[in-house]
């Protein structure tokens, strides 16, 4: 590992400095900074000729400023000849433009696949990508992690009974997630049916499968941004008796009135991970925070070696 360097930009430092230390590496030595204009400067305080470098930076709120700055890294580190740029970026915003849904609409997603490639990445390394289509957006290598084993891992430590246990998927469309953490967890599947009025409002109206009165409601999504969606499912299980409800998710973008959403009284708990910073105005008793450091940290250290990512989920 004497030949990686991992380095970190403003979006998420504190998971970065993680990653290092689960991996034994200094954090590399970069300056990035914001002139008054709204210009950002960058500059690279180390040799990276001819090293593996790892770039960490999530592209969450502040998104095209984050999406920027990981922007005019990549184009610092190709000018200083590093070998091998990979991009970790564990929260892909524009994720969800992936698609043309309607006219005259553009698929931003692949705008930004196509910026990181042109900027000189070699590569990429992504979590929980909210369409998995996204990883054909890039001409480069894609490696897709997942969260799942992590999340997993947390309600297993819980000892709950998988008869008691009713996995959710808060839509139709994270049906294939759900029965991911069904296999691990054990337990039932109950699928929320939900209909979406315009592109910022979603109302959950029913349930299909399993029952849930006197249950404990594990709801899974891949990220949780105005919360609309998964508190609406959260109290649909409510009002159909679940005993316990915990929300679950690998990203937690939490933007503008979620944290109020998510206070109601019939949610416990809600787990996220550390792919994205929890601000301090974000933060309450019920929020438990996972770290994908380690999971990382092992990816990088296969993609270097040349070894299996995909071992990684097996």
């Amino acid at each position: 590992m004497n030949q990686v360097k991992i380095f970190s930009g403003r979006a998420n430092p504190e998971l970065a400095r993680k990653v290092c230390g689960y991996l034994g590496l200094p954090l590399g030595e970069i300056k990035t900074r914001t002139f008054p204009d709204g210009e950002i400067f960058c500059k690279i305080e180390e040799d990276v000729r001819g090293r593996d470098v790892f770039l960490v930076q999530p592209t969450c709120p502040p998104v095209n400023e984050n999406l920027m700055e990981l922007l005019i890294m990549i184009d610092s580190f190709m000018r200083a000849s590093a070998e091998r740029i990979t991009t970790v970026i564990p929260y892909f915003g524009y994720a969800r433009q992936d698609r043309k849904d309607e006219g005259r609409v553009p698929i931003t997603a692949k705008l930004v696949a196509n910026l990181i490639t042109r900027a000189g990445a070699s590569r990429v390394l992504a979590m929980d990508l909210h369409a998995a289509q996204i990883q054909g957006f890039f001409d480069i290598p894609v490696d897709h992690l997942f969260s799942a084993p992590v999340l997993d891992g947390y309600f297993l430590e819980m000892n709950l009974d998988p008869e008691q246990i009713v996995v959710v998927s808060p839509d139709e469309g994270s049906i294939k997630r759900a029965l991911q953490h069904l296999n691990r967890l054990g337990g039932h599947l109950a699928i929320i049916d939900k209909r979406r009025s315009d592109a910022e409002k979603t109302t959950a109206e029913h349930i299909i499968g399993a029952p849930v009165e006197g249950k404990t409601a594990l709801i899974f999504d891949d990220m949780i941004s105005t919360a609309g969606s998964i508190t609406g499912a959260a109290r649909v299980m409510h009002e159909h008796g679940a005993k316990q409800i915990f929300l679950a998710a690998a990203h937690g973008v939490l933007c503008g009135d979620a944290t109020e959403k998510l206070q109601a009284d019939f949610i416990d708990r809600v787990v996220l991970t550390d792919t994205i910073p929890l601000a301090p105005e974000n933060a309450m008793d019920k929020i438990v925070t996972l770290s994908v450091a380690p999971l990382l940290g092992e990816a990088i250290k296969r993609i270097h070696r040349n070894e299996s990512v995909s071992r990684l989920f097996v």
